[in-house]
């Protein structure tokens, strides 16, 4: 039923009023999204953005009148990408919260006949609850199959819908007859508004850790060419720097009339390793250790000293005894 002037009229100042308070969005697929499923993520979404669907082409429409009354707005770029169901969710929060929200609103769903797979079903062997009688059905699906404790067993894992693949009426009845539900759907994410730049939603996969890896990736990468052609750059700099210490110091330690500060320190190792022996942690539990077995000796030594004021086995003083 088509919508009436007035909801038209409604519908198009909601939509200008989001796009000049929001400056980020989401392009979302709302492919097997019920209406309760919809109203769910609303809820959860309350304060923090805004869902809006519609017609594709009341929507294209709305934004070219948004970009034409506002021609300094980059907003115009949104009108190209309303093709298919999808909707908007706007938003002035992090683009990471609120797509945690989305991703986590989601439900299953039975595989439906003549339905696009959005995923590859694998059906996990083992008994399937179903008499001997249907094995004719398995069969007519080239799966595998054993008589188990009265009820048919399947013996492989079975690759039974590729991603992409319509569910046909066989592998739908064998799902339902399983009891699985193989699919979960909810708002899709395809594409991302950021104050005028629109991109993909697998860019918000890469987070302030990957980039410092490959940063790190690339800056080693960059330093061991520049080592290699015997160019300098400020990423080769510190390794530079560092090899020529090294081959100072194993010139130095040769000597006998040069030496420098930090070549005293390992000359003085190498002469003799264990003065370091007790600079670390480990030394100072040693000489702990030591410590208390000297107490312990001396208390052994004062003991022997004090046994014979205690007198003889019968309290005379000579150690002696009558029998």
């Amino acid at each position: 039923m088509p919508l009436s002037t007035e909801r038209k009229a409604e519908y198009f100042e909601k939509l200008k009023s989001l796009l000049s308070d929001y400056s980020k969005a989401f392009i979302v697929e709302v492919d097997n999204v019920g209406s309760k499923q919809l109203q769910m993520t609303r809820r959860e979404l309350r304060g923090k953005a805004e869902v809006l669907m519609g017609k594709n082409t009341m929507m294209r429409k709305c934004i070219k009148e948004f970009a034409e009354e506002n021609p300094s707005s980059p907003a115009s770029k949104l009108a190209d990408i309303c093709r298919g169901n999808v909707g908007f969710v706007f938003t002035n929060d992090d683009l990471g919260e609120i797509r945690e929200v989305l991703e986590a609103n989601t439900r299953p769903a039975p595989a439906r006949v003549g339905s696009v797979a959005p995923s590859k079903v694998i059906v996990p062997k083992g008994p399937t609850g179903c008499d001997p009688g249907q094995t004719a059905f398995f069969q007519t699906l080239q799966i595998a199959t054993k008589i188990t404790r009265g009820q048919i067993e399947m013996v492989n894992d079975t690759d039974l819908i590729e991603a992409g693949d319509k569910v046909t009426a066989s592998q739908a009845a064998l799902l339902q007859k399983l009891g699985i539900e193989p699919f979960t759907y909810g708002l899709v994410l395809k594409k991302v508004y950021d104050n005028g730049s629109l991109f993909d939603a697998k860019v918000l996969d890469i987070t302030d850790e990957v980039l410092a890896m490959k940063f790190t990736s690339a800056l080693n990468a960059l330093a061991s060419v520049s080592l290699a052609l015997g160019y300098p750059t400020q990423a080769s700099v510190p390794h530079s720097i560092a090899n020529a210490y090294k081959a100072i110091l194993s010139v130095t330690i040769q000597l006998e009339n040069y030496s420098f500060d930090k070549a005293d320190t390992v000359k003085e190792y190498l002469a003799d390793p264990s003065k370091f022996a007790g600079s670390g942690g480990g030394g100072g539990g040693g000489g702990g250790a030591a410590e208390a077995e000297e107490e312990k000796v001396e208390e052994e030594e004062e003991e022997e000293e004090a046994a014979p004021v205690g007198g003889g086995m019968f309290g005379d003083d000579d150690g002696g005894g009558d029998y």
